[in-house]
């Protein structure tokens, strides 16, 4: 069965035979990697400069929006089509969307960072309003009146005499011009759609089994493939035997290259015994450090040192504090744990190839793959397909390589689908990090200096146009290029107004581990040890924690954040324990995520059992500003998403590995949060319509370690530096403690 004929559909397939308004516009912000291309089987997209890359009007009145940034189970599939329908004064129900297409979308750079509303959002905003003014002229000649006399109502313009319909203005021509982005949108106090809850246009689908998901997607005389990947990290093929699985129906092909080894058959369950059985020699390794020496090797790493903060002296007040404290946070290797594993689809002729992914960032994986099959980027069309979510650079971009080198094998289109084990070992991490914090206080309680130390590798090795960034490229023995060190330093600098204040950021050269992006890259594991240590001081200088980081602020947006969280929960009051046995603590954490977006305060109600060690995360009370407020329900969706991952990752979740590889290799053996778990979420959202909207996808994510680590001290009087807080851990603090 074959159902990609709608994901094929190109931009001069999707116009021919439809009156069309393709609007773009141009905008003052980074889009230095948008050079457009014309593919030769599918037709470039237009230049973003252009009147016709963004919006498509066509003759029935429905609008197509198209974009490069795309739905990972975010809802931004709703939020973006709010901001475009209330912007061009048109009915919801007729907005469509194309989105992740190198063929049809313009590159956005990848869907991350929280940036899809704040940049994606206000670029398509611009391009509803460009779109409009100019039909609005059309009207103002159709029908004889100025355009001041005219007012736009649900896709019709008319001056109340007279109505002409946005696709009647068209005549069956595009425009083929530029925009230049001077038109201004509407005021906030005008928006009809945007600030209220739209249900989500996604669900639907998902809940009755009707939407494509790329697991599903299914090609005419497609083959399946499968990776036979080394059995440990730096291991070197020797030989294999082809001759042990020729036998196997629907076998076709074992394709080698360097130490990338896959197989090819007719079905998917031939292709997993193939191998399976396939007989391969490897010459391993074992290079991996003792796990139980991670912290002290992350720290003799080489490293580029960077600052960037360093105010005041503060080793002199440091030596002339009332009282000093020190401490140290480590954060494991986790996993992306995505619940379907990575799979992608690729179709590769002679000179030309189309890929079916779930990758964050069609345009950047599209120059990459080119390069590990040797097709130029302009013959090659990436498709995003979305699949089991990711929060970060999941294996999605590897399965895709996957296919694309079997599918240029054996020239046919073939299926990668990824299993279980195959993710867990070798998707890029969520890095390991080793965090350490000083500080001073003087007579009245107040911090004196404060000193911030990270050791971390690179939160970034996405493609970056080298084929080598790829697993099956670097396998094949491909160069990777420099690592983009990136991310790690998100938050690291706090937004607490401390004369004295010195952060240090230690970017290692190297990782024991691939690793690379993660829901918040490195602003949870740095708020986890930024706020830990708040608390720390709190408790030395015998104050109340929210008092305490109160009277160190000055924005008033943070101070508004946090005041609302503490009178949500009821601060101090923690509640009772639900039972004589066990001890409950409240916590709390704030952060402005990544120093510019949004504000975020936490407060956690837990419960520990000091008999075995468990800690039960009851209640969770977050109060956040991004700004404008585009959907309601969505944000309440996305920060109780961001909470019950992040009290998974806080708990329990942790790579473990040997000297050879990953060990961690199923869901018994790297748990995650189950449903029994999940606590009560309590959102209060604060609205501010004169502000920009900025994204809410990780904000959340970065406030909950250490609003739990707080609240665990509270109950217990034992503070936790070593993420996650296991049972066996909370139990051998406690011991300690005695």
């Amino acid at each position: 069965m074959t159902r990609s004929s709608n994901l094929e559909l190109t931009r001069r397939e999707f116009l021919t035979g439809a009156a069309a308004l393709v609007v773009a516009f141009s905008l003052p912000v980074d889009l230095s990697a948008q050079t457009p291309v014309s593919l030769k089987s599918s037709g470039g997209p237009l230049p973003p400069n252009q009147l016709d890359s963004w919006l498509i009007i066509h003759k029935d009145g429905t609008v197509t929006v198209m974009t490069g940034k795309v739905e990972l189970g975010t809802g931004v599939s709703t939020s973006l089509r709010q901001i475009v329908a209330d912007e061009l004064d048109c009915r919801f129900d007729r907005i469509t969307w194309v989105q992740g297409d190198t063929a049809n979308t313009v590159d956005q750079a990848p869907t991350f960072g929280s940036q899809t509303i704040k940049r994606g959002g206000s670029q398509l905003r611009q391009a509803a309003a460009e779109a409009k003014a100019t039909l609005l002229a059309l009207a103002a000649t159709r029908l004889g009146v100025p355009v001041e006399a005219l007012t736009v109502n649900q896709g019709g313009i008319g001056d109340g005499k007279k109505t002409v319909s946005y696709a009647a203005l068209l005549g069956g021509s595009s425009f083929n011009r530029e925009v230049r982005g001077k038109i201004k949108p509407k005021s906030a106090s005008d928006y009809k759609l945007v600030g209220k809850s739209v249900p989500r246009v996604d669900i639907p689908a998902k809940v009755t089994g009707e939407h494509l998901y790329l697991q599903n997607l299914r090609l005419r005389d497609m083959l399946h493939g499968r990776v036979i990947r080394p059995p440990s990290v730096g291991a070197k093929l020797v030989s294999f035997d082809e001759s042990t699985i020729k036998g196997i129906p629907g076998f076709v092909k074992v394709v080698a290259n360097g130490n990338f080894v896959g197989v090819v058959c007719a079905g998917e369950a031939q292709a997993m015994r193939a191998a399976r059985e396939l007989k391969i020699t490897w010459q391993e390794t074992s290079g991996l450090p003792p796990m139980s020496q991670l912290a002290d090797v992350l720290r003799k790493i080489s490293s580029n040192d960077r600052s960037p903060a360093n105010s005041g002296d503060v080793e002199a007040a440091l030596s002339a504090s009332a009282r000093t404290l020190n401490a140290a946070y480590h954060w494991p290797y986790q996993l992306h744990a995505s619940i379907g594993p990575s799979c992608a689809v690729a179709e590769v002729k002679s000179d030309t190839a189309t890929i079916w992914s779930a990758t964050q960032g069609a345009h950047q994986l599209r120059p990459t793959i080119a390069q590990l099959i040797g097709i130029a980027p302009a013959n090659i069309r990436v498709i995003y397909v979305e699949a089991a979510g990711c929060y970060g650079h999941n294996a999605a971009d590897d399965a895709a390589a996957d296919a694309a080198v079997l599918s240029q094998a054996v020239g046919k289109p073939v299926r990668v689908q990824w299993m279980r084990d195959d993710e867990h070992a070798w998707e890029p991490l969520g890095p390991a990090m080793v965090m350490e914090a000083r500080g001073g206080l003087d007579q009245q309680g107040n911090v004196t200096a404060w000193d911030y130390q990270v050791w971390t590798p690179t939160h970034s090795s996405r493609p970056n146009g080298r084929a080598g960034s790829l697993l099956a490229g670097a396998h094949a023995g491909m160069e990777a290029g420099t690592p983009n060190q990136s991310g790690a330093d998100r938050n690291a600098n706090h937004t607490y107004d401390f004369k004295n204040n010195r952060v240090m950021v230690h970017w290692l050269n190297s990782s024991p581990l691939r690793a690379s992006a993660l829901r918040g890259l490195g602003s949870p594991q740095n708020t986890f040890a930024n706020e830990s240590f708040m608390d720390e001081l709190a408790i030395a200088a015998g104050a109340d924690p929210v008092e305490f980081r109160l009277r160190h602020m000055s924005d008033h947006r943070a101070k508004v954040v946090l005041e609302a969280a503490a009178k949500t929960s009821a601060w101090p009051n923690r509640p009772a324990p639900s039972h004589t046995d066990l001890k409950s603590g409240r916590g709390v954490a704030y952060l402005r995520y990544d120093r510019t977006e949004a504000y975020v305060a936490a407060v956690a109600d837990v419960e520990v059992n000091p008999a075995d060690g468990e800690v039960r995360v009851r209640r969770v009370v977050v109060a956040h500003d991004c700004g404008l407020i585009i959907n309601p329900d969505g944000l309440r969706n996305q920060i109780e998403g961001n909470v019950i991952q992040a009290i998974s990752r806080t708990l329990k979740e942790e790579v473990k590995f040997d000297r050879a590889m990953v060990t961690s290799l199923d869901w018994n053996l790297y748990p995650i949060l189950r449903f029994p778990e999940i606590p009560e979420v309590v959102c209060q959202l604060i609205d501010r319509p004169d502000q920009p909207s900025v994204g809410a996808g990780e904000a959340t994510n970065s406030a909950i370690p250490a609003a739990v680590a707080n609240a665990i001290f509270d109950a217990t009087g034992v503070r936790l530096r070593t993420i996650p807080f296991t049972p066996e851990r909370v139990k051998t603090a406690l011991k300690e403690k005695l």
